[in-house]
């Protein structure tokens, strides 16, 4: 009964693992779904009243094209493909049917399939998606301007339309996003040509810095105005590498300076309150470089409070994230 209760009140999460690592530096994060399960990611959010479907793993094995030549610098491009391929039409599907999508990865790459198919159902109801982008690193580089190659770097230029990753999707529709729609918030690492790329495009960038100077609250809540006022919805999508290492040393890409377990919480709290959330993924979560699953722990924590867990009891806003 209490399922079919909160079926009907539209309180739906579906979990999707996209356990892919090859966009990545180093091997691990395909460990990351699983991790996330066993953390109790499921549980918790259906202690919160969500019923809680979960859709196993996206498998890219058959979709991999020997004949899509690669750009140039642009690593493991053929097997990206294929899951970009795998998500994106699981994302729209997910979407469609009005659960919020929570996307357990793997590497950052995943969320070119992810907010594609997200973006595309949004697209179809006549709203804008925004893209809130917590992490350490823009991922805003093109083939053409990367350093190491690594294509979780090129993530978030490829939802916004940048050149050189043209053929990803193959025959898959794309939907991307204007540069305007994306907010990188928490950034502490960028490429030389991949800052001037962010610059020439305007691109909304909440850095380490304006987080000391002014706080994840005014900086947020900004981010949510921006979305409401085009009567938009929102996209989250976290690398556990926006918190400090010292409290999530699980990750490939270690940057120091990052977001405090506070600051962290308190963003997530604010999401919730605005209720624009449709859709997120937890990314870069490498087990084989964690300490006992800690950074595990904090991830899904930090799902649950974007999904409405507080310490102490608050009244929920009449427009909070729980309804579709």
């Amino acid at each position: 009964m209490a399922d079919l209760t909160s079926r009907q009140t539209g309180k739906r999460i579906a979990l999707l693992g996209v356990p892919v690592e090859v966009g990545a530096s180093q091997p691990g994060a395909l460990m990351g779904p699983a991790a996330l399960r066993t953390a109790g990611l499921g549980p918790l959010l259906e202690n919160l009243g969500f019923s809680v479907e979960d859709h196993g793993d996206v498998s890219a094995r058959d979709l991999v094209r020997a004949d899509d030549a690669p750009p140039q610098n642009a690593r493991h491009y053929r097997e990206i493909g294929a899951w970009i391929r795998a998500v994106s039409p699981r994302a729209y599907a997910l979407a469609r049917s009005g659960a919020i999508p929570v996307f357990l990865g793997g590497d950052h790459s995943l969320s070119m399939g992810t907010v594609n198919g997200v973006a595309r159902h949004w697209h179809e109801q006549g709203r804008e998606l925004f893209v809130l982008w917590l992490d350490a690193h823009a991922d805003y580089n093109t083939p053409a301007t990367t350093i190491s190659g690594h294509m979780h770097g090129m993530v978030a230029g490829f939802l916004c339309g940048e050149p050189g990753l043209d053929r990803l999707l193959g025959d898959e529709p794309r939907a991307s996003i204007k540069p305007s729609q994306l907010d990188l918030f928490g950034t502490r690492s960028v490429d030389p040509l991949e800052k001037e790329l962010v610059h020439a495009r305007n691109v909304a960038v909440a850095d380490m810095r304006q987080i000391d100077e002014f706080g994840v609250g005014v900086l947020i809540r900004r981010v949510i105005e921006r979305v409401k006022a085009c009567d938009g919805v929102l996209h989250v999508s976290l690398d556990v590498d926006f918190l400090d290492p010292d409290l999530a040393p699980g990750v490939g890409t270690i940057v120091p300076g990052g977001a405090t377990y506070r600051e962290a919480h308190l963003v997530m709290q604010l999401l919730h309150d605005s209720g624009l959330v449709r859709a997120v993924d937890v990314v870069e979560l490498n087990p084989f470089l964690d300490e006992r699953g800690r950074t595990a722990r904090v991830a899904t924590e930090l799902v649950g409070s974007l999904f409405g867990q507080h310490i102490t009891d608050r009244p929920t806003p009449t427009n909070a994230i729980v309804m579709p």
